[in-house]
């Protein structure tokens, strides 16, 4: 299958709706049936971003829906392991893609089909893997079990080089100003706006709730 074309899918436009939402919701999705009312309860909290995790087969058909049904939506794929993924990503319609860790392999094939690639860090050394391969959006994790002075010591050194992080594992709605407060950080990673338990308990205004609760916080 070919690549569908996605307009947002330039490192620019993705990094500038990333920088301005500053929040990714990060969503286990375990029936593509329930893609498309999370996308709307988002949607209807002005939050315009969400990362579908390829960690359940579920994930290329609901990135589907929500590229086809809410162009207007920022959508991307997340736990990027092979490059095969990275294939079933964009041929989804994913505008970017994360990972946990570095892999060259999956950051070649992502540079080839022109998704956006951020691939997770959590050490001098895979920062500068990353680096060297010209990655400059880096996903910090799993950023609670490395702490947030981890983050800013990496910032601190790696900074000058115009890498930027996204923080993402374990954190919640009270550590959210702390690390969106780390210089260079432009967005935190949100699992618990998506809790897997609401999208089961089909719990769409508890998740339009919290997103709402976070934006408010960001531009407080």
């Amino acid at each position: 299958m070919s690549p569908r074309h996605v307009e947002s899918r330039t490192f620019e436009a993705v990094l500038a709706r990333v920088s301005r939402t500053r929040i990714v919701p990060v969503v286990i999705l375990q029936d593509p049936d329930d893609a498309l009312p999370l996308a709307e309860a988002l949607l209807d909290a002005s939050l315009d971003i969400i990362e579908v995790t390829f960690r359940t087969p579920a994930a290329r058909e609901g990135i589907r829906r929500i590229a086809d049904r809410f162009p207007e939506m920022l959508v991307g794929a997340g736990t990027l392991l092979t490059p095969g993924q990275v294939e079933d990503a964009v041929a989804a319609g994913a505008a970017f893609g994360m990972a946990p860790g570095f892999n060259e392999d999956v950051v070649h094939k992502a540079r080839e089909l022109g998704l956006m690639f951020m691939p997770g860090v959590m050490t001098p050394s895979e920062v500068e893997l990353a680096l060297a391969a010209n990655c400059l959006i880096l996903k910090f994790f799993p950023a609670t079990c490395a702490g947030a002075a981890m983050l800013r010591s990496l910032t601190g050194v790696y900074g000058h080089t115009g890498v930027r992080f996204i923080p993402t594992g374990g954190l919640d709605q009270g550590s959210a100003a702390e690390w969106l407060g780390i210089p260079g950080v432009i967005a935190i990673g949100a699992s618990w706006l998506v809790d897997p338990a609401l999208i089961a308990a089909k719990n769409w205004l508890e998740i339009q709730r919290r997103a709402r609760a976070i934006l408010d916080a960001v531009q407080a």
